[in-house]
């Protein structure tokens, strides 16, 4: 047993020196709230909003574990200040951060570092299951298709995400010609394949039909956008496809500058590919009609997901004949609330603390 310890740590003693190129990169700082993610936008996307809506100005980590951290992120705790960056480890005393919010499996790992080293005294936010018991956490906010519950778990029906009217008329306003374009305007976002959905070129020639006779019945302009997870080789494809129609395409920065928040806020309505779930929660925060074709059958917790979004009303499927539904009266936006419920339970934990120390 022993020698298998040995072995272990020099494994990983080792993993830490050899400098295997990693990316832990710290954007910008404040000491009031640390935002930590692996970088994925996704993720990072859904820390920071919910920081905004706290209005707090965040210190913002990125941070790619080696392994085996990565590997068992975030059970493995042993040794684990090795994993995280040295700006980081360097910073992990007092003055502690007041609160901080990570998303995903790796800063789920980072937030068990912190919260031990500060004892408590930074208020650790996890965003998203982390596979291990909500307890290693002062709060867990995750969707209802991950069926996590626990008595310090908030819930959502979709993903966290920064958009409300201001936000949409910021994007109005910044994206104004976009108003020119022929009504309806329809909005086509686009994912990539993941292990729930396979979006191929069959599945797009398939979804060209439904669009197609969409635009032949209602006339109108399509505003399409992909996203940094579709291949180079389908952008070029929809490219080909889409150009017969009147509208914008957004692929890379080649295009401009990204007009995915104008597409939003100038769209009538907006179709989106089945695959993700932060492109489909922000859809339905726009408070548009949303729909989706699902060329295969769903599984998991997307379906879960969309079965949610349908039953209440917030996702229609399309079809050549669709008729498309109006929008809920209340657009799917989620964020503030679970930021004042956060609020109160770190203000109430402040208050519990400062009782203890009297």
């Amino acid at each position: 047993m022993q020698a298998s310890i040995a072995a272990f740590v020099n494994f990983v003693v080792c993993a830490h020196l050899r400098g295997d190129h990693v990316t832990n990169v710290l954007i910008s700082d404040t000491s009031t709230c640390w935002v930590i993610s692996d970088g994925a936008a996704g993720n990072e996307r859904q820390a920071l909003a919910l920081a905004d809506a706290m209005a707090m100005t965040a210190r913002i980590w990125r941070l790619q574990l080696r392994a085996p951290w990565s590997w068992f992120a975030p059970r493995l705790t042993w040794g684990a200040t090795l994993a995280l960056p040295a700006e980081l480890r360097e910073t992990l005393r007092a003055p502690w951060p007041q609160i901080a919010i990570g998303c995903g499996r790796h800063a789920a790992l980072a937030l068990r570092v912190l919260r031990e080293r500060s004892a408590g005294k930074t208020f650790c936010v996890q965003i998203l299951d982390p596979r291990i018991a909500p307890r290693h956490f002062d709060l867990v906010i995750t969707p209802q298709h991950d069926q996590l519950v626990g008595r310090n778990v908030l819930t959502s029906l979709g993903a966290l995400n920064p958009i409300d009217d201001a936000w949409l008329n910021d994007a109005a306003r910044k994206f104004d010609h976009l108003r020119a374009l022929p009504t309806p305007r329809t909005a086509i976002v686009i994912g990539a394949s993941n292990r729930a959905q396979t979006l191929d070129r069959d599945y797009f020639d398939a979804l060209l039909v439904r669009l197609s006779a969409v635009h032949q019945r209602d006339g109108g302009s399509f505003l399409v956008s992909t996203s940094r997870r579709t291949p180079s080789d389908i952008a070029v494809y929809l490219r080909k496809m889409f150009v017969q129609f009147p509208g914008v395409f957004w692929a890379s920065a080649a295009d401009g500058e990204n007009p995915y928040a104008g597409f939003l806020a100038h769209a009538t309505r907006i179709v989106v590919t089945p695959d993700s779930v932060n492109m489909l929660s922000e859809a339905c925060a726009s408070g548009k009609p949303v729909l989706t074709f699902v060329r295969q059958p769903l599984r998991g917790k997307l379906a879960s997901l969309h079965a949610n979004l349908r039953a209440a009303g917030y996702l229609q499927d399309l079809e050549a004949g669709t008729t498309i539904l109006p929008a809920p009266a209340e657009p799917l936006r989620e964020t503030a609330g679970i930021a004042a419920k956060v609020l109160r339970a770190w203000r109430g934990a402040q208050s519990s603390s400062d009782d203890a120390k009297k």
